[in-house]
């Protein structure tokens, strides 16, 4: 069973604990959530809506303005961060006790992507995929926990020797968004847990449900209690929660995925205690495609790139730059393949591949980007409206003779939307691509080495898919560069983001 209640089997319904509040699974303690000083009180909750419209939502506990001030998880972490050299101090539990939770994960994996779907909206196939994917950082840094090596310099002068050490660097705050409620906090987390850090996971206030599920099931693989800490809280408590975690003198890290705009907040909260940051932030992909290109491998890419999610990733592709040559031929078989393969419905229901966008606002700025780029002379290829399912759901839309001075070449939509706009040379498809302010993922397609190879260097991105639209892998590093953020997620080098290097010279020999 999931729940530690066994409210699920007792009502055939594995998502009974979390959509109604059960005591067990959502109170402080089975989360290995420690209350503040003198805190007696219980949470009060908090609802959770499903973006979907007739859909139900849940309860999340929510922490209470002024019953021991927000700082009281900050405390309550940083006693066994300190002494976690103690009670973890083998690597290998650290390491078994990652892989036993990555175990539990895939055997609730069912029930943990019927959550996902039922607060995020994602159609239930790709919230399966999102819980093997997610679960699959915990397995990967199980591994990598065993590899945090250090070194032995020679000396340069006689009776020293020279030691690096890596040591964990204390308490983490890790705040994550609800487009990935449960792999962006397995990505951070599973690295964190096995330097040797604790965590505070503040869950975006709109899929808590999926950090609830996680910690209870890091509670039943035996994660200490205070390692892994959740603090979940309403839309309006967010500031208030969000700045004490990140100013607190006991909080020595901070990890961030969101906007560039919060983070740039975060940054400043960082800077008086001169906190390490590691943060992925807002994208603006461009999708390139080059007369050399394969337009049917370019077609398939596109609708993986852009789609997925109905268009809420960071790395989903935001601009197609699409060469003269073969324009035409890439817009309509793009439109045939649109219209042909995408079907908007209820995230549950089997035939679904595009789920609602997460609330109004979200909606709202997908036909504020339409509107404006019709205004100014693009033409709706397909889709361009509301869907008759429900104000939050969209239809996948492709503008075409689109220019740069539209907003939806110039900021990123998060919605379903795939503006099209053709160039003439190379050069000039570059310049574009590099023109925003961020850069994390670019995607391009060509036939042509040369050509590759120069593109792949000049684009001002932390990641290219190169004839590829999907990007996202365990193996690999994840994040962007200029104002897409800081420090890298996943593979080998995502551990260091939670570790100190320590230099020990020892004389007199």
């Amino acid at each position: 069973s999931l729940h530690a209640c066994g409210l699920s089997q007792r009502q055939d319904s594995p998502l009974n604990c979390f959509m109604y509040g059960c005591n067990v699974c959502l109170g402080p303690g089975s989360l290995g959530f420690e209350p503040g000083e003198g805190d007696g009180s219980r949470s009060s909750p908090g609802r959770v809506l499903s973006p979907a419209p007739g859909a139900e939502g849940g309860d999340a506990a929510e922490r209470r303005e002024g019953n021991s001030s927000f700082r009281g998880g900050g405390r309550a972490a940083s006693y066994p961060a300190k002494h976690l050299a103690r009670s973890l101090s083998l690597i290998q539990e650290r390491s078994a006790l990652l892989r036993k939770w990555y175990h539990l994960m895939i055997e609730n994996k069912d029930d943990l992507a019927k959550i996902i779907t039922a607060e995020n909206g994602k159609p239930l196939k790709e919230a399966q995929g999102e819980i093997l994917y997610s679960a699959s950082f915990l397995e990967w840094f199980a591994e990598e926990a065993r590899r945090v090596y250090g070194d032995i310099i020679p000396p340069a002068a006689k009776g020293r020797r020279i030691l690096v050490l890596k040591q964990p660097v204390g308490v983490a705050t890790i705040i994550t968004p609800w487009n990935f409620p449960s792999a962006m906090i397995t990505r951070k987390v599973g690295a964190a847990l096995a330097a040797g850090c604790t965590v505070v996971v503040k869950p975006a206030e709109d899929t808590p449900l999926s950090a609830l599920a996680l910690a209870e099931l890091a509670n039943q693989a035996g994660i200490p209690a205070g390692v892994f800490n959740v603090v979940p809280c309403s839309r309006q408590q967010t500031p208030a929660v969000g700045e004490a975690l990140c100013t607190d003198p006991l909080v020595a890290k901070i990890s961030f995925t969101g906007s560039t705009a919060t983070g740039k907040l975060l940054l400043h909260y960082a800077a008086d205690t001169v906190k390490r940051v590691s943060m992925e932030l807002g994208g603006h992909a461009p999708f390139i495609v080059f007369d050399s290109a394969n337009v049917d491998q370019a077609v398939a890419g596109a609708l993986a790139s852009k789609y997925r999610n109905s268009g809420q990733t960071c790395v989903c592709t935001n601009r197609f730059l699409v060469q003269k040559g073969i324009h035409d031929t890439f817009v309509e078989k793009f439109a045939k393949a649109i219209e042909r393969e995408l079907h908007v419905g209820n995230g549950f229901d089997e035939r679904t591949t595009q789920g609602p966008l997460i609330n109004e606002k979200a909606v709202e700025k997908v036909e504020r980007h339409i509107s404006d780029a019709v205004a100014q002379g693009a033409s709706i290829v397909t889709g361009g409206k509301r869907h008759s399912l429900g104000k939050n759901f969209f239809e996948p839309t492709l503008l075409s003779n689109v220019t740069t001075n539209m907003l939806c070449t110039r900021e990123e939509t998060f919605g379903p939307v795939a503006p099209v706009i053709k160039f003439d040379t190379e050069a000039e498809a570059v310049a574009i691509a590099n023109s925003a302010n961020v850069g994390l993922a670019g995607y391009f397609y060509s036939q042509d080495p040369g050509q590759i190879w120069r593109v792949a260097e000049q684009l001002e991105v932390g990641m290219v898919g190169v004839n590829e639209g999907l990007l996202s892998a365990v193996e690999c590093p994840f994040g962007g560069v200029k104002q897409s953020g800081l420090g890298r997620e996943g593979s080998k080098y995502g551990i260091d983001e939670y570790l100190e290097v320590k230099y020990v010279c020892f004389g007199g020999l």
